[in-house]
């Protein structure tokens, strides 16, 4: 039996995010904003705290740096519940963060420092330690230049041995991405792209012809985000479907496509139908986007499942041609 529920492992950075922002001062000029926060973020780091506030036995597997902001990284996880005895300590560059400008409307350009996610890799001694979990979430393809290509398709193919459930994201996706995810299709149990990411990999816009695309070369399970337009997911078994978002007023979509794979973990890790886990994902999403950052109005799992049950769906629906 593995020790964790889910070991989220790759990209983890910190956020520093302001908002509303509608523009940057003149000069040396000040404007003044509601709100300004620090998060745990990433396509690895957010979901696994995501995970951990939604009850999972959550271990983290990443580098920071010896500098205060990975102690404060470190000492952040560690009061979400993550376990953290595979973070790693790296003093030749600066913990990865990120400037986020948030936009009125929930939209947030970026301002990155790729630091530590740059030399990040799991260590060989440290593999068998990384994948003890019954779901290995691996988030960041793209960024991870240490950890692209080869030493992921390793770690990917060594989850599958051991039987482990898997799961896959990367981030700021172009059509050269392609090259690095393609080897790793085979081992993917579920793909949770945005169809933004995707399609850029894909060279099409149209969910279902994208689905296919990445099912034929080996990905169980599709599952591409639509931002405002829902879920499209194309499974293993059955028809695919579509699901809407939650009508919810938007603060802020950092993260959004993060928690959402923490929804799915969840709902792998509770035996929920792919349907029921994409459901649950959604009103995750919905939490996060109504705060500020990676985890924004996110508590618990029986307050997700409350705004489940509760949040109005949009009416207008996204259809795959």
């Amino acid at each position: 039996m593995p020790k964790f529920d889910v070991s989220s492992i790759g990209f983890y950075v910190l956020d520093i995010l302001g908002r509303p922002v509608s523009r940057i001062p003149e000069g040396g000029r000040a404007d003044y904003i509601e709100e300004i926060r620090m998060t745990v973020a990433g396509t690895a780091g957010a979901t696994g705290m995501d995970c951990a506030i939604l009850g999972l036995k959550t271990q983290a597997v990443t580098t920071v740096g010896t500098d205060d902001m990975g102690d404060w990284f470190v000492a952040k996880l560690k009061k979400y519940g993550l376990d953290c005895g595979l973070v790693r300590r790296d003093g030749s560059v600066q913990t990865s963060s990120t400037i986020l400008p948030v936009r009125p409307n929930g939209e947030r350009p970026a301002l990155h420092v790729p630091g530590t996610a740059a030399v990040f890799s799991v260590a060989e001694e440290d593999i068998e330690a990384a994948l003890d979990a019954t779901v290995v979430h691996v988030g960041g393809t793209g960024l991870l230049k240490s950890f692209d290509g080869e030493p992921t398709v390793r770690l990917l193919k060594r989850a599958k041995e051991l039987g482990r459930i898997t799961t896959f994201d990367l981030i700021q996706a172009t059509p050269e991405t392609v090259k690095l995810v393609e080897p790793c299709l085979p081992y993917i149990d579920y793909f949770v792209p945005s169809i933004d990411e995707a399609g850029e990999m894909a060279h099409d816009t149209d969910p279902a012809r994208v689905a296919a695309f990445f099912k034929a070369k080996g990905v169980k399970n599709c599952i591409l985000t639509l931002g405002a337009g829902g879920v499209y997911v194309s499974p293993e078994h059955g028809e695919a479907f579509h699901l809407p978002a939650f009508d919810v007023e938007v603060f802020d979509t950092t993260g959004c496509g993060d928690s959402f794979t923490a929804g799915i973990i969840v709902g792998i890790i509770k035996g929920w139908d792919i349907k029921q886990s994409a459901r649950f994902a959604t009103a995750v999403a919905a939490k996060v986007a109504m705060g500020l950052g990676s985890d924004g109005k996110l508590v618990s799992f029986d307050d997700t499942i409350a705004a489940m049950n509760s949040l109005p769906v949009k009416t207008s629906k996204v259809e795959a041609a």
